[in-house]
């Protein structure tokens, strides 16, 4: 009982402050009479101090002498606290009195904010993405009127406290933080929710302009979670143009939750359902509706505006992650923004397993809805396109296209029915798709280049697949006439091409079927596809923004991912 004494630092003779609370108080009156040590352990130290006496047969140096935690000094303890997980401290402040004083230092809770959260802010001075936060708060409110209004709106931080940011803002809301798919029928989203500031803000990626693909995304505020007094977090929702008002978030599972607008008045304008159409019409396509001649694309944006709208008091999101990264993967996976003809530009995520990559939409259309794997590619199969007068001509594609259409066909069958044969057999069907293609190689010399995606070991294989992009300019490339682009400013060169498959269903994703296509690899950050049937071509550009807690705990975590978004639009 004593070393525990010693080491709690509580005083003389009072024993184990969680034994005392377990007791009741005739027993803590009893054991305060008590001797504070037991037989065992004076023997011990009497042992010790015999052999430490002149002439003990155990004389030596003698040990170093204890000091205890509480011993140290207030500034040690400080930072020795400061490097603790933020977890770990509320525990720490109930061992004794002097921690718990301590733990009160704002800088231990600053630093936790910093090295856990990434805040690097002054409550003093406050920053949002180059807005400052009186301009955020004090939005349409006079700033010269210091009203009982507009102290309302704008936080008190200089009584504020990292502590409370810490334990009311940062750590009760983490759940949130990382990258999310919005539940909006067959639209999708992107939403990325991040420590900005002192704020918890959902901020909403949307693809640019149609059809300029290159463009960089756009992005707004969805809600913001801060504290408007001592621990006490406020929700907002930010949708619509009159300025933050009254929110609530519920997280409802794992890897999901939802935000509801506790005053959706605040979302309607004074001219009515019209003008909140020419007003999300302008910011979601850059245009009128007179600027739209197409009569089809007229109905799927109005369609796009009805559905939406039923979505702007409550929104459910789920969790998403970007792709693993591999080294022998063909280009970096990642976000892509891609032209779907009338539907505009849409979001695809683009992930490489094994020997196939997919196209994943993270928004979508009433046709392929979010969650839907848009495009397949054949990593096995190298298309060699032919020169470029020759790739003029719609049919010449076509006629190679679907000669390896049918060759897949082929192996696919033969795979299928290896086992039958026998377990050698069965264990050659892997290599059966390199050694295929290599026999027609004067009709289909792509596929050459097709062997070495196996990454088996051949020597001579591995250098195949890079001797176009070897050559420094790459392939000649045009578009055969009579396929439709959304942007005629696509790369004249590519690197390789391969053949895939491309998702197409009607309205309502009613009948899908995978038809065939021809990947397109332009550059790191570029590819295209060409959808044989519909005699159309998709330009993808790469997202170059960056996003916060969206890489996946496990390749296994990301898998799981891909197939709860695909069966929830099946």
């Amino acid at each position: 009982m004593a070393v525990c004494a010693r080491l709690c630092g509580v005083g003389p003779s009072r024993g184990c402050r969680r034994r005392q609370q377990r007791r009741g108080p005739a027993e803590t009156a009893a054991a305060d009479s008590e001797p504070d040590t037991d037989p065992e352990e004076e023997r011990i130290e009497a042992g010790g101090a015999l052999s430490r006496a002149p002439g003990g047969r155990g004389a030596g140096p003698p040990p170093p002498p204890r000091c205890s935690l509480l011993e140290l000094p207030p500034e040690l303890l400080v930072e020795i606290f400061a490097s603790l997980p933020g977890t770990d401290l509320p525990s720490l402040a109930q061992v004794c009195t002097k921690f718990r004083r301590i733990l009160h230092t704002d800088t231990i809770w600053r630093r936790r904010c910093r090295e856990e959260y990434g805040v690097c802010e002054n409550l003093r001075k406050l920053d949002i993405t180059g807005v400052s936060c009186r301009d955020v708060y004090a939005k349409r409110i006079n700033p010269r009127v210091k009203s009982g209004r507009f102290m309302k709106i704008l936080p008190d931080y200089e009584h504020m406290e990292y502590r409370d940011v810490y334990t009311c803002l940062l750590h009760r809301y983490r759940h949130i933080l990382g990258l999310w798919q919005p539940d909006i029928g067959p639209y999708g989203g992107l939403l990325n929710v991040v420590v900005d500031g002192l704020f918890i803000i959902g901020w909403m990626y949307l693809p640019p302009h149609d059809p300029h693909v290159d463009d960089p995304m756009r992005f707004k505020p969805l809600f913001r979670v801060h504290l408007m007094e001592r621990k006490s977090a406020t929700v907002e929702c930010m949708y619509g143009h009159r300025g933050p008002h009254n929110g609530h978030i519920q997280i409802v599972k794992k890897d999901e939750f939802s935000t509801k607008c506790n005053q959706t008045d605040h979302h309607r304008m004074s001219g009515g359902r019209q003008e909140e159409f020419r007003t999300w019409l302008r910011e979601e396509w850059g245009r009128t509706l007179e600027d739209i001649f197409h009569e089809h694309m007229q109905e799927l944006i109005l369609m796009k505006f009805i559905y939406t709208s039923q979505y702007d008091n409550c929104l459910t999101y789920r969790r998403i992650y970007l792709p693993p990264s591999h080294p022998d993967d063909l280009i970096r996976p990642g976000l892509f923004k891609g032209t779907y003809g009338s539907h505009g530009l849409e979001i695809v995520m683009l992930s490489f397993h094994g020997k196939c990559a997919r196209g994943t939409k993270i928004t979508g259309d009433p046709n392929i809805p979010a969650g839907q794997q848009t495009v397949e590619i054949d990593l096995m199969h190298r298309i060699q396109l032919p020169d470029v007068e020759s790739l003029r001509n719609f049919n010449e594609l076509s006629r190679i296209v679907l000669e390896v259409r049918e060759q897949v066909r082929q192996e696919q069958q033969q795979q299928e029915n290896g086992p039958e044969d026998g377990e050698g057999r069965g264990q050659q069907s892997p290599r059966e798709p390199q050694r295929g293609p290599a026999q027609p190689s004067a009709e289909l010399p792509a596929e050459k280049g097709g062997e070495s995606r196996d990454g088996e070991a051949e020597a001579a294989a591995p250098p195949a697949p890079e001797q176009p992009a070897q050559s420094g300019q790459g392939q000649p490339f045009v578009l055969p006439v009579g396929v439709s682009s959304r942007n005629e400013d696509y790369p004249r060169t590519c690197r390789m091409c391969f053949y895939g498959t491309g998702l197409i269903a009607g309205h309502g994703f009613t009948s899908p079927e995978r038809t065939p296509g021809v990947f397109i690899l332009f550059d790191e950050d570029r590819f295209g596809f060409i959808w044989l049937e519909l005699k159309s071509f998709s330009l993808y550009s790469r997202v170059q923004a960056t996003f916060q807690n969206a890489e996946a705990p496990s390749p296994q975590a990301f898998e799981e991912m891909l197939k709860n978004i695909q069966s929830l639009t099946s």
